[in-house]
């Protein structure tokens, strides 16, 4: 199969493989970014993988950088662009289900791509845009089908994580997975256990944020895999709930809300303990947790002008879109007429500072300046008082004089 179009990204980077060849070594676009170029799919990274082993690639390009070329990979700076080009190699066993303890750098690209995950990510591409297939990765693509490159339950006890990655696909591509693939990632879902949570959350919320996530979850469930996931034994009934209580042409528009999504179905108790267990971010546990909040604030009553302060508009749209896809009352025209109305969206937009006031007035750090901070906050975003110096300098007065 030759490809009609050749996406941009690959004609930029088409004087890489020529430069490489005409040094006498082979090289080709290879990977995900082949597969989405079949798809008409957009190119993210543009991977080079070649015959030249590192240091002969060092020979040929002035400008490089050593990312990992241990495992074969230089970075090369040409024309303002990076480049990652790896050699062809083969790896020997997997030391602990995610990374092999040595690789052998090799000449063959055959070789190389018997040792890639899935065969719709197993494609070469050379300079004549012809797509190189070792595996039937065409005719899967062709029927929608997620096949594990040679052995499927070798490549699942090489890398585990490459079980997440799969379900990751399904979510992206809308693929179903083949049976033996499928039972093979099945049998080796335990070893799930051994790989950094980390890396699992990137999958997971990829998954979530794919546009048949649907799907992707749906398998995630009927393989069992969920079992071996962080905080997520037993909990087939809760995360069902994720696909019952939404419309089913429902998108999470950031991965924050498809975690609280998460949380509420889980109905967990400490929302900080649950994520601090996948190894997330202060910001990404603040920001879920906001989420919750608001959402709560919205059973029980309608948003006001100091939830939209508190929390921004933004956190509250996310929550309203939750709700418009359960059936709830929903209402964003609110949510802007009330951030219209705010003068300030943060305290350091207030034109009179703390430093001022210590000038102005002789008062000193402690809790009565920063009551008296928190009060002019307050009074301005309630609409009370202008956020003017002379308003604020004269509420300050009346209520110094009040004392």
């Amino acid at each position: 199969m030759r490809l009609k179009t050749l996406p941009s990204e690959f004609q930029k980077a088409l004087p890489i493989l020529s430069k490489i060849k005409e040094s006498g070594y082979d090289a080709y676009f290879v990977g995900g970014s082949v597969r989405d170029a079949i798809l008409e799919r957009p190119i993210h990274d543009v991977d080079i993988a070649s015959s030249a082993y590192p240091e002969e690639i060092k020979k040929i390009f002035s400008r490089t950088v050593d990312v990992g070329i241990e495992h074969g990979t230089v970075l090369v700076l040409e024309e303002d662009e990076v480049y990652e080009i790896t050699t062809f190699r083969t790896e020997e066993a997997y030391v602990d289900y995610r990374r092999p303890s040595q690789v052998h750098f090799v000449r063959s690209l055959k070789e190389d791509l018997k040792r890639r995950d899935f065969t719709v990510n197993a494609f070469a591409l050379n300079n004549d845009s012809e797509v190189i297939d070792l595996f039937g990765g065409l005719q899967d693509l062709e029927k929608k089908t997620l096949r594990a490159v040679g052995d499927a339950k070798e490549r699942f006890n090489e890398d585990a994580l490459r079980i997440m990655r799969g379900l990751r696909f399904v979510s992206s591509l809308g693929f179903s997975i083949e049976e033996k693939t499928f039972s093979a990632m099945m049998a080796n879902a335990n070893l799930l256990e051994k790989i950094s949570v980390e890396r699992i959350f990137i999958e997971l919320d990829k998954l979530l944020m794919a546009p048949f996530w649907r799907k992707g979850l749906e398998q995630l469930l009927s393989s069992d895999v969920y079992h071996f996931l962080p905080e997520l034994k037993n909990s087939k009934e809760s995360l069902q709930l994720m696909l019952d209580e939404l419309t089913p042409s429902f998108q999470f528009e950031t991965s924050e809300q498809a975690w609280a999504n998460l949380v509420m179905c889980l109905q967990v108790k400490s929302i900080k303990s649950f994520l601090k267990k996948w190894k997330t971010s202060n910001e990404f546990q603040k920001s879920v947790e906001n989420l919750l909040a608001v959402y709560q604030i919205r059973l029980e009553r309608d948003i006001s002008r100091q939830d939209v302060y508190r929390f921004g508009k933004s956190i509250i749209n996310q929550v309203e879109s939750l709700r418009e896809a359960k059936g709830l009352s929903f209402n964003y025209d609110k949510v802007s007429e009330l951030d219209g109305q705010l003068s300030i969206h943060d305290k350091r937009e207030i034109v009179v500072n703390g430093s001022k006031l210590m000038t102005l007035y002789q008062l000193k750090p402690g809790p009565k300046l920063g009551k008296l901070l928190s009060d002019i906050e307050r009074q301005i975003v309630a609409g009370h008082l202008d956020n003017t110096e002379k308003a604020i300098l004269s509420f300050v007065e009346r209520r110094l004089a009040s004392e």
